[in-house]
């Protein structure tokens, strides 16, 4: 398929995002494997040799949708909650910007969660982003703690966010399966089972095994 003029006349950037947005779809349907260049093509309305003059190989195609995925994700969390709030509402609004990604952008959340996850070299990038999320998080928990004149081991810190990543990550393919489930009420049951646990952290109270 021949790209259209009406294509050619968009600026780069709206035409890379056009094809980013065939991409994604493809992939998050087909995986890395099963997709063609020239289905993306395709979609995304153009032809396949100018897809590989803008974005390269479909590995390079592959890794931009990670990346771009990637970053809108976290872009959205990192700027949902402001540093002045308490501790409680820093967390929900983060867990809110989430589940509103997955929710708006279930296939952009199959080919991060699903598709790159046992594919080598992605999984690396992918664990780069989750370590990049849980630095999120961490930076979150140490804040509120701070604000309270409480400070905990940064390896402490480190694994309650993993856990809360890790729980929220399930929780969110859960979401992308069930389009009739509403992202902001599956915030708010994440937020239930977290902030008990994370309330109890920030008062200091631990649990130790008995002796």
């Amino acid at each position: 398929m021949s790209s259209t003029p009406t294509f050619k006349r968009l600026p780069r950037a709206v035409r890379e995002q056009q094809m980013l947005d065939a991409a994604v779809k493809v992939f998050s349907r087909r995986g890395f494997h099963g997709a063609s260049m020239d289905e993306i093509a395709e979609d995304a309305g153009i032809s396949k040799p100018m897809v590989y003059a803008y974005l390269g190989t479909k590995e390079e195609l592959f890794v931009a949708c990670l990346h771009r995925e990637g970053t809108r994700m976290t872009q959205a969390i990192a700027g949902a909650a402001a540093p002045d709030l308490p501790a409680d509402e820093r967390l929900w609004r983060g867990l809110r910007a989430f589940f509103g990604f997955v929710g708006a952008h279930r296939d952009g959340w199959a080919v991060l969660y699903r598709q790159a996850r046992g594919e080598q070299p992605f999984a690396g990038e992918l664990a780069a982003m989750r370590a990049r999320l849980v630095e999120v998080v961490a930076g979150m928990l140490d804040h509120a703690l701070r604000a309270k004149g409480r400070e905990v081991a940064a390896i402490d810190l480190e694994v309650v966010a993993y856990a809360l990543v890790g729980a929220s990550e399930s929780l969110a393919d859960w979401l992308a399966d069930h389009p009739e489930a509403d992202p902001e009420k599956t915030a708010t049951r994440m937020m239930n089972v977290a902030w008990l646990g994370a309330d109890q952290l920030l008062r200091g109270v631990t649990w130790r095994p008995g002796v």
